[in-house]
């Protein structure tokens, strides 16, 4: 005979694994709405505009980071469909910006790297423009899921800032990785240049001490009358 309660148990932990199975799946499945990463290669005297199509009174929020390159900095701007500049940064190696669409139409977003004529650089961006659509629409509704389904979405949203800090993580790693990289690069061009330099110098030390020590005879030459 089972214990009482244990059934209980039983659908407790299957509700749990449950809630947490399908915020996943929704997860995957329906991402964050209107959201846009990308990392891509910003060559040296170079502009990298994109275009967003927004509708009036969305919120959108434009996140970027600077992940190789130089001094790790770009140049960023944004414009709205009118070319009204809403947001300009001078040679930043991260920023973010969240705003309100004032009215319909493209929305215009740029990184420049013209400033830089020998490095060329990564940059990282995330756009989003509005909220997320609930996972359920009518989870405001009496029923007897409403626990169930307020768990799910606590669940949804805990997995969301899980994401946000994979990526950030993600990008903080590589640009670290890209730092790394360089020293190793510049120690060793500085290790070759010192061998170099030992090397001439101790060449020049051999022939200095030798012309110390070498016999220097002087010949004279009588001319017979």
């Amino acid at each position: 005979m089972p214990r009482p309660g244990s059934a209980q148990r039983w659908a407790a932990a299957a509700g749990r694994w449950g809630c947490w199975l399908l915020a996943l799946l929704l997860l995957l499945v329906t991402g964050p709405g209107g959201a846009s990463e990308i990392t891509f290669e910003l060559p040296d005297n170079a502009k990298q505009c994109f275009y967003e199509d927004i509708a009036q009174g969305t919120k959108c929020t434009l996140e970027f980071q600077v992940i190789t390159g130089g001094h790790y900095d770009v140049d960023c701007r944004l414009e709205d469909p009118d070319g009204k500049v809403l947001y300009k940064e001078m040679k930043k190696q991260y920023d973010s910006f969240t705003f309100t669409a004032s009215k319909n139409g493209t929305y215009k977003f740029c990184f420049s790297n013209e400033f830089s004529t020998f490095t060329h650089k990564t940059v990282y961006f995330d756009f989003q423009v509005g909220e997320d659509p609930p996972l359920f629409p009518s989870e405001n509704r009496v029923s007897a899921l409403t626990q169930m389904e307020s768990a799910c979405v606590s669940i949804h949203e805990a997995l969301k800032s899980v994401i946000d800090y994979q990526t950030h993580f993600r990008l903080r790693e590589a640009q670290g990785r890209s730092r790394a990289e360089d020293l190793n690069t510049r120690v060793a061009y500085w290790s070759v240049g010192e061998a170099l330099i030992l090397l001439v110098v101790s060449i020049g030390q051999v022939f200095l001490l030798k012309s110390f020590f070498s016999d220097k005879r002087t010949t004279t030459t009588r001319v017979g009358s």
